[in-house]
């Protein structure tokens, strides 16, 4: 009775540590709720999209196709990347590894030389081994063992964290997805912009030939007194204005084919383009597929989804810290002061230990991790909602931008072909002399932003065609 009287309170102890560390903490979870429209705005729904395509069928451009693939191979933003998804893989290894027994050998030797007028020395100098041979001066020390430490995983802590590196390991493959993603539609709309100032460089070049021409004529009517000097001034400040144009495109031209020749990876050099056919270059109707299949084609919504997965398991890891630890030891080996008697069986020795650790005082550093995991996981929450939404949103811009400018070409190229046919009246009425030479280089100088604008118009289309793509989760297959 006065036994138990006595281990009561090491009883009692020991409880209140195990209920402390049991304690239940309630996580601050918010389900997410990407609950999209059932379509982009339209009547009905198209069945597929073209976000199922591959790059190479999207884009029908020999040159284009030539430009991404060198991309993809070359790109070092895209390699960097590789690197970062084998870090994450690494990092499930190693999770991985923790809840398994962590088993080390050992091999150890030493000296030691006791003082013999030390407590230990003394009681050494009395000692003797078999056949009465006394202990050896000094004392050799001679071991190898193996060593095993299991950290039994009760409430599927290292198993969670496991998960959750598992989770940022598919994680960042979506991240790599994405950035091939921007980077097919980026070489595509730099590409496509390089066509275009091709088509406004010759543009200009035909301008500055045509005001030529005109300036010989305006010059030819000054000797024969039919107009003043004031009419071959405005007439030559008109082709000096053009021909600074073309300066300014040239520039242009080369800081695009840097660009491009920089997401391929490659030094300076020429762009091989197919220039002559942007204008013919058709945009075939777009099946966007319904907002649903951006949940499944879209890899940042999936990066996204893995991160809130990985930030659940994160906090139920961080809960497991409250819950007491449960842990093995032992270890087994052969130790002797003189290597011959190393292997001799009464040179065993063996140990084994359990231990059980709970947090009881003091877990204001458990708690701050625990809350943190809990902030981060609802930071994962809203930063899906808000992936899933900015997805839909960018696909509602990219179809009206679409429509928007298709209709637009089709009215900038009627009002180029008007003002083209506007130029060749103008110069036969002033040739005539009934009209003035200022009607003329106003004609000529609209006809000119005209089919500039058209151009300009075209490019929009196009990066519309390339942005819808990249929108609806293309481009990554």
């Amino acid at each position: 009775m006065k036994k138990l009287f006595k281990t009561a309170p090491l009883i009692i102890i020991a409880l209140l540590v195990l209920i402390s560390g049991c304690m239940p903490y309630k996580d601050a979870f918010k389900a997410p709720h990407p609950i999209l429209p059932n379509s982009f705005g339209r009547s009905s729904a198209d069945s597929a999209d073209v976000a199922s395509l591959s790059w190479r069928n999207y884009f029908g451009d020999p040159h284009l196709i030539a430009l991404i693939d060198t991309a993809l191979k070359n790109n070092q933003e895209l390699n960097i990347v590789m690197q970062e998804i084998e870090v994450a893989k690494n990092e499930v290894r190693a999770r991985k590894g923790e809840y398994l027994p962590f088993v080390n050998i050992g091999l150890g030797s030493g000296l030691e030389k006791e003082g013999l007028y030390t407590r230990k020395g003394a009681i050494d100098s009395q000692l003797s081994i078999k056949d009465g041979k006394p202990f050896p001066e000094p004392l050799g020390d001679v071991n190898v063992a193996a060593l095993a430490r299991w950290e039994l995983d009760v409430w599927q802590k290292l198993r969670n964290a496991k998960r959750s590196a598992a989770m940022r390991y598919l994680s960042t493959i979506e991240g790599r997805n994405f950035l091939v993603t921007h980077l097919v539609a980026e070489i595509a709309e730099a590409y496509y912009e390089l066509e275009a100032l091709d088509n406004l460089l010759e543009i200009v070049e035909q301008n500055i030939e045509i005001q030529e021409n005109a300036l010989k004529v305006v010059r030819q009517q000054k000797d024969a007194a039919k107009v003043t000097q004031l009419a071959v001034n405005r007439f030559e400040a008109q082709l000096l204005n053009t021909r600074n144009l073309q300066y300014e495109i040239r520039q242009k031209i080369t800081e695009t084919e840097n660009k491009i020749n920089f997401l391929t990876g490659r030094y300076a050099g020429r762009v091989s383009r197919s220039s002559t056919s942007f204008l013919q270059e058709k945009i075939d109707s777009i099946q966007a597929g319904v907002p649903a299949q951006l949940l499944q084609n879209r890899p940042d919504i999936r990066q996204a989804e893995y991160e809130l997965q990985a930030a659940k398991l994160d906090v139920k890891s961080a809960r497991a810290n409250f819950y007491p630890s449960v842990g093995i030891r032992a270890a087994t080996g052969f130790q002797a002061f003189n290597p011959a008697f190393l292997l001799n069986p009464e040179s065993i020795l063996y140990n084994a230990a359990g231990d059980i650790l709970a947090p009881f005082i003091n877990r204001n550093a458990i708690k701050a991790l625990y809350n943190t995991a809990n902030a981060k996981q609802l930071q994962a929450v809203y930063r899906y909602e808000q992936t899933v939404l900015n997805a839909y949103v960018d696909v509602l811009n990219q179809l009206a931008k679409l429509e928007n400018y298709s209709n637009s070409y089709q009215t900038k190229e009627k009002e180029v072909e008007i003002l083209n046919h506007s130029v060749q009246i103008a110069n036969s009425l002033f040739n005539s002399a009934r009209a003035d030479y200022a009607e003329v280089l106003l004609t000529q100088r609209e006809a000119l932003e005209a089919r500039l604008d058209l151009i300009e118009v075209k490019l929009k289309l196009l990066q519309g065609k390339v942005n819808i793509y990249r929108a609806l989760g293309g481009g990554w297959r």
